[in-house]
């Protein structure tokens, strides 16, 4: 069994807002679908939008005050992130939004490494920007309005 279906698994036994997205029908061909207002995806925005907060509060010239906790809670957005991932691929959305999350998911983990093990002040900042990044992109390409395939 991959990381992946198990990581689904797992999440889907334990949180409701997931059972509830794999429920939603499957898309319809052609017609743009905002997954915005999901129980699912608006967790992953209002999550997504709190550690954007935190991690633009860290400073850079020594490792973060509360960095494990947020180290786990951005790993659970992870899981989340890959989740609704998994969610849309079933539902058979062929959208972005699809393999966006599914990047996500992938590049928290790298991002929240690269904080980690940044060797100066300056890399350390730099790696924070880009995990404050990555995390605004989280959000705005979950509340973004579906746009009508080209």
């Amino acid at each position: 069994m991959t990381c992946g279906i198990a990581l689904a698994a797992a999440l889907l036994l334990s949180d409701p807002n997931v059972a509830l997205a794999a429920a939603e029908p499957a898309a319809v061909a052609g017609a743009p679908v905002s997954v915005a207002s999901e129980p699912l995806f608006a967790d992953i925005v209002a999550r997504a939008s709190a550690l954007k907060a935190l991690s633009q509060g860290f400073a850079p010239e020594a490792a973060p005050a509360g960095w494990t906790d947020f180290r786990a809670q951005a790993g659970e957005l992870a899981g989340l992130d890959m989740q609704a991932h998994l969610i849309l691929a079933e539902r058979g959305t062929d959208g972005d939004l699809k393999c966006i999350l599914r990047g996500i998911a992938e590049d928290i983990p790298i991002k929240l490494d690269a904080v980690e093990q940044a060797a100066s002040p300056e890399a350390r900042a730099l790696a924070l920007s880009e995990l404050t990044y990555l995390l605004n992109d989280n959000v705005e390409v979950i509340t973004s309005p579906p746009q009508p395939e080209a």
